[in-house]
Order: C-alpha cells, then sequence, then structure tokens
C-alpha cells in the first residue's frame, strides 16, 4: 500500500525532491562547504561518518518534512545506515512522510564524442535488491553531456534507458538523469538534441511504464513540457548544476510542471559550526526558496 501512495506522492505531490546523494568523489567538496576542511579526517571512513552527521542532521531538521518536501534521494552509504535510531529509508517514510530514492550510480566514465557515460555496474542488480529490502521506492543514475554531439547524445539517452529497465524489472522507480552542463557553449542545442532522443524513447516505452527524468534547467524556459506531458513520466525534476540556489529558483519557476531536485542548492549556507536554532533556520529558508519556486510553474 505504501508503494501506491508514494508513487502518488511523488507523481502528483507539491514540493520538491532533496538530493543528499554526494557520492565518494564529491564528499569531500560538500564538506569543505558544510566548514569542515579535509585536515579534520583521516580516512575514507571518517569522511563518511561526517557526511552521514551532515545529511542525518538536515533530515532531523523541524522544516524536512513531507510537507514541502515529496522525496530524498539517497547515498549507498546513506541507506546502510540509521537516522535518529532508524534505517535512514524508513526514518524519512514513517517519521517524515518523505519517499526514499537511491543513487546507484558509480560515477563516469572518460569522455567520448562529448559526453560521459556512466561507468559499468555489474553489481547492480545485487544493489537493487537491497534497495528492495531497504524500503527504497526509486533510484537514480547521472551521466553527463558537455557537447550539443547527436552520437554522444543518443549513446546517453540509451543507456540511461536501458539500465532503467532493469532498475523497473525490481521493481523500482528509475530517475534517469542526462545532465547538460550549464557552462557549455551550445548548450541550448544540447537540449534540444537530448529533448528529441528522450521523446523517441519515451515514445516506445510500452503503456505500463514509467520513468522520471532529472534535468538541468533548461536555456528555453518550458522546453521541456512534452516531457512533462509525457504519460510516460511520472515527473521531472531539475538538478541545480552548479547554479546559485537563487539562479536555479529563478529558471525553475519559468518552467511549469517541473520541481526540484537540488543538492548544493539545498546545502548552500549550511555549516557545521553553526547551533541548532541557526542550522535549522538557515534549511528552513531554503526549504521554503525551493518548494515556492517547485510550485510556481
Amino acid at each position: 500500500m505504501s508503494k501506491q501512495l508514494q508513487a502518488e506522492k511523488i507523481g502528483a505531490g507539491k514540493g520538491f525532491i532533496a538530493a543528499l546523494d554526494q557520492s565518494g568523489g564529491s564528499t569531500p567538496k560538500a564538506l569543505h562547504l558544510y566548514g569542515i576542511e579535509e585536515d579534520a579526517y583521516s580516512s575514507d571512513e571518517e569522511m563518511f561518518d561526517l557526511i552521514h552527521e551532515m545529511r542525518a542532521r538536515i533530515a532531523r531538521a523541524p522544516s524536512f518534512t513531507g510537507d514541502k518536501i515529496v522525496g530524498a534521494i539517497l547515498f549507498e552509504d546513506t541507506m546502510d545506515r540509521e537516522i535518529a535510531g532508524k534505517p535512514s529509508a524508513n526514518y524519512l517514510w514513517s517519521e517524515r512522510g518523505i519517499v526514499p530514492f537511491l543513487k546507484v550510480d558509480k560515477g563516469l566514465a572518460e569522455p567520448e564524442n562529448g559526453v560521459r557515460m556512466m561507468k559499468p555496474m555489474p553489481d547492480l542488480d545485487a544493489l537493487l535488491s537491497r534497495a528492495v529490502q531497504a524500503g527504497i521506492f526509486g533510484t537514480k543514475m547521472r551521466s553527463v553531456i558537455d557537447a550539443a554531439n547527436p552520437a554522444g547524445i543518443k549513446a546517453i539517452v540509451d543507456q540511461q534507458f536501458e539500465i532503467g529497465e532493469q532498475i523497473l524489472a525490481q521493481g523500482l522507480m528509475p530517475i534517469l538523469e542526462p545532465e547538460v552542463t550549464i557552462s557549455i557553449p551550445d548548450k541550448s542545442e544540447a537540449e534540444d538534441i537530448l529533448l528529441a532522443e528522450l521523446l523517441a524513447h519515451l515514445d516506445a516505452l510500452p503503456d505500463d511504464r514509467q520513468v522520471m527524468l532529472k534535468l538541468t534547467l533548461p536555456s528555453k524556459p518550458n522546453l521541456y513540457k512534452p516531457l512533462v506531458d509525457h504519460p510516460r513520466v511520472l515527473r521531472v525534476v531539475a538538478l541545480s548544476g552548479g547554479y546559485t540556489r537563487d539562479e536555479a529558483n529563478e529558471k525553475l519557476a519559468q518552467n511549469t510542471g517541473v520541481i526540484a531536485s537540488f543538492s548544493r542548492g539545498l546545502t548552500e549556507g549550511l555549516s557545521a559550526q553553526q547551533s541548532e536554532a541557526e542550522f535549522n533556520a538557515t534549511i528552513s529558508e531554503a526549504i521554503e526558496s525551493i518548494y515556492a519556486a517547485s510550485v510556481a510553474g
């Protein structure tokens, strides 16, 4: 029953998806922004302890609830840990009314044809099985487009949908994330090619299949409206992609039906040195602004 409730919350709920899924490679940067330098830890284990403390602190904040946040994306290490004495995914859904997702990709391959595909995931089925056991609703996987290269973009979308099928087969909802780098000169052209590829793949899906899409905020407002309206798409969410929170919110509000799935945009301004009152006020302000931009469209 909760699966159906979760699908309804993600598909029609008002709010946004919090991305708490910084991986091993991006964790030092996330900790630095949080006010913890690399000399504060001497091993990966200590580093992951510190980032989990940050994520748990966010998840326990009074404003971090299903009233404004429909879902949260977790890193594998977070799924395997507890928040406030409960397994993380269980805590989010049972205590906060927030639908849990899991980041499943293993990082990016070397650049080819203007894109960075996902590295192979030989252990994906085992991870998906663990995710189902942990009460995870869906997954997220990221690849990156660095140029308006039709062959590269087709390969990226082919890979996302192929692995998406593997995820759907385990009863989980895949968030496909072909990110377009915001600083490239041909960003708008890349987005036009991406839209055509996504629509072609979506049109080919069986009627009983749905996916989610996580996309860079487009140069042309409402470019992705055909994806928002597509019957094979449960929800379109946007990444902040290096924009400041204010910039990302402004762009998001121009895209009807798209909601946020921000990582850095959510944690901007948070610090390990803040008191609980300061921390809770800062995260509350972030949540309010991202929520307002998500429901504005």
